[in-house]
Order: C-alpha cells, then sequence, then structure tokens
C-alpha cells in the first residue's frame, strides 16, 4: 500500500463525511419549529429563541460527530497502520497524520465543549451530559500523555504505551456511545426524526470497524498471494538424474550391505548349529 493511495483514501472519507454533516447541519436548520405559549407577545420572541438553540444544538452534535466520531477512530486506524510497517518514509507520514488527527479532534470537541458551557443548560441530570463531560476530561489527559512520551528501550515506555492505548481506545469507544445519546437527545428536544443519522452514522462505524479489522488480515493475504506465486513461477522440479560417480558409489554401498548381511547369517548359523 503505497502512501499516495493512503491519503487518498483518507482525504476522500473526510470529504464524504463532511458531506454529510453539513447536510445534517442544513436539514436540522431548515426543520420546522413549534413553540407554544399563553401569553400572545411573547410567541415570536420564543419561536426565535428556539430556533437559535436548535441551531447550537446542530452544530455541537457536528463537531463531536467530527471530533468522536471520525477523527478519533480514523487517527487510530493511522498508528496502528504505522506500527505494521518497517521503519521509514511510510512509517512518519502515518504517525504524524495521527498526531495532527488526534489534535483536531481535541480542538473540535473543545470547542464544542465551549459552546455547550456557555449556550447550554447544563445540569448535568442526564447520561449524555455526564458522559460527555467525562470525555472532555480524558480527551484532554490523552493528550497530554500523548506529548509527554517515553523514548524506546525504557521501562517506562511499555507503562506509558499501555496506558496510552487503554485511554485512547476507551475514550474512542464511549465517544461513539455518547452520539448515540446525542442524537436521542436531539430528537427528544426537538421531536425530529433522527433514524437517518443514526443509519449514517452505524454505517461509518461498521466501515471504520471493518477496516480496523481488515488491517489484521491484509499482511496475512498479501504473504499468501507471494508464496502463491512462488508457487507458480517455481514449478516443482523433477530431480537431477545421478551422475555415473554416484551411481558407481551407491552400487559399492549395496555390495557391502550384502557383504555384512550375509557375514551376520554366516555367524547366526554357526552359533545354532
Amino acid at each position: 500500500m503505497q502512501v499516495s493511495h493512503i491519503l487518498s483514501s483518507f482525504i476522500t472519507i473526510l470529504v464524504l463525511h463532511c458531506l454529510l454533516l453539513s447536510t445534517f447541519v442544513s436539514c436540522s436548520s431548515h426543520g420546522e419549529i413549534t413553540a407554544s405559549t399563553n401569553h400572545k407577545n411573547m410567541k415570536g420572541n420564543a419561536h426565535k429563541l428556539s430556533s437559535q438553540m436548535i441551531s447550537y444544538v446542530a452544530v455541537h452534535g457536528l463537531l463531536l460527530w467530527g471530533s468522536m466520531g471520525f477523527l478519533l477512530p480514523v487517527g487510530i486506524l493511522t498508528v496502528r497502520m504505522a506500527n505494521k510497517e518497517e521503519a521509514g518514509r511510510r512509517v512518519k507520514v502515518l504517525f504524524y497524520l495521527h498526531a495532527i488527527l488526534q489534535i483536531l479532534a481535541v480542538l473540535l470537541a473543545t470547542v464544542g465543549a465551549v459552546m455547550s458551557i456557555k449556550n447550554f443548560e447544563n445540569s448535568f441530570s442526564n447520561h449524555h451530559q455526564r458522559l460527555g463531560l467525562a470525555l472532555y476530561a480524558a480527551i484532554w489527559m490523552q493528550t497530554f500523555i500523548g506529548f509527554f512520551r517515553p523514548p524506546r528501550g525504557t521501562k517506562r515506555r511499555n507503562t506509558w504505551y499501555l496506558t496510552h492505548w487503554i485511554i485512547g481506545t476507551v475514550t474512542s469507544m464511549m465517544g461513539i456511545i455518547n452520539i448515540y445519546t446525542g442524537l436521542k437527545a436531539y430528537h427528544k428536544k426537538t421531536s425530529r426524526n433522527t433514524g437517518i443519522w443514526t443509519i449514517l452514522f452505524t454505517a461509518e462505524i461498521i466501515f471504520i470497524a471493518f477496516f480496523y479489522l481488515f488491517q489484521d488480515k491484509w499482511e496475512y493475504i498479501q504473504k499468501q498471494g507471494l508464496i502463491l506465486g512462488n508457487d507458480n513461477n517455481n514449478p516443482q522440479q523433477q530431480p537431477a538424474p545421478a551422475s555415473d560417480q554416484d551411481q558407481e558409489i551407491n552400487v559399492s554401498t549395496q555390495r557391502d550391505n550384502q557383504k555384512a548381511c550375509t557375514a551376520k547369517r554366516n555367524a547366526l548359523r554357526n552359533l545354532f548349529d
């Protein structure tokens, strides 16, 4: 797999993901908004506030979808690909791509957190808000752990690697779960159907999971193809005919074996006669 193919595939996925999320925001902002109030003069203000709040919720969902639901998992895929490569230019490209993706994910999640603190009612009375708060802390902790990476060959390296891997994997999985809870909360607050977005997000996660599992089999498939190609290019050859000298050695060996067997039989006959 060449570096150009890796980058082109990543850019294609990123563009498709941005298109899906932009569609989500546009559909959310053009939905029909209903507001009920007893006072007739306050009806217009309530409608305007509800529309603004729904826009904030949509942008918040866009940022966290891109951060927790796309950049973090893809960043894990890139560093996993780097670990399977031999030292060289491709390893450096994948490693720096991993770092860039994770930094972008942290920035988007931070903007989403600031929006939620500034504009939303943060009573932390539901699972989405509680899990989101824990994820904000975990993603920044993971960032600091990534920057303070000990050198290879030290005892701290094993502890650092295990900690970085566990926190990153758990954060990514919990982030995906929190996106589902966010879609559910969005439906509850706005009474809008989020089924299509749940299906699209599930399809994205299935694709990422498939690619994650396929990485383990890709090297095996390549090796199988290489072995098969060698077998086809180098068919089994017939053993070369023995030379005259080898034939004389074989005949002499057979004669010596026959003489030894005859001597053993004569010795046994003399013993029992």
